[in-house]
């Protein structure tokens, strides 16, 4: 079935009662390959004068920008281990200087602990010995308050037990036999 235009020509209709589609119109054909020539033309010189340089500038300043970013992160990691290595000879020269200051510190205390022990000892020493004369003065005194008082002592023990008093010569004599084993 067909249907009449404008022009008063006739447009053949499918079944459906539409317009056939008209890229397939023989009629029509030569104009859209024009237009479409213009078209992709008019885009292609668009893209290759315009658009396609911006991006490519674009592109260029990231990639330059990128570039850049990642001298400065190289150079930056140089310099934090430069940084690094520099704590880490600082902190082993801080730590070798602690323990020179312990190892000084341990021998002066211990020399000064040594000379006060060697004094404690010396005048503990010299106590003892005047205590040790005074012990031996004390004994020699109380050696001889003991030999006056079993003199004293003895005549009356032995008339005690025996009945008979005994010579104060032979009282003395048995005294210091006696004190002296």
């Amino acid at each position: 079935m067909a249907s009449p235009t404008t022009t008063g020509t006739t447009v053949p209709h499918d079944a459906h009662g539409s317009v056939g589609f008209p890229p397939f119109q023989g009629d029509t054909f030569l104009s859209q390959i024009l237009w479409l020539v213009i078209t992709f033309g008019l885009l292609y010189w668009l893209l290759s004068k315009m658009i396609l340089p911006r991006i490519g500038s674009i592109l260029e300043e990231r990639g330059e920008r990128i570039a850049r970013d990642l001298a400065e992160a190289q150079r930056l990691k140089a310099e934090s281990e430069a940084a690094g290595a520099a704590y880490e000879k600082s902190l082993g020269d801080a730590r070798n200087n602690a323990q020179a200051i312990a190892a000084e510190t341990h021998a002066k205390v211990a020399a000064e602990a040594e000379a006060t022990r060697k004094s404690l000892e010396a005048e503990l020493g010299a106590k003892l010995t005047a205590a040790e004369a005074q012990i031996a003065e004390s004994k020699a005194k109380a050696m001889a308050n003991v030999r006056g008082i079993a003199i004293e002592t003895a005549p009356s023990i032995v008339a005690q037990l025996t009945g008979q008093t005994p010579a104060q010569a032979d009282v003395e004599k048995a005294v210091d036999a006696a004190l002296k084993n």
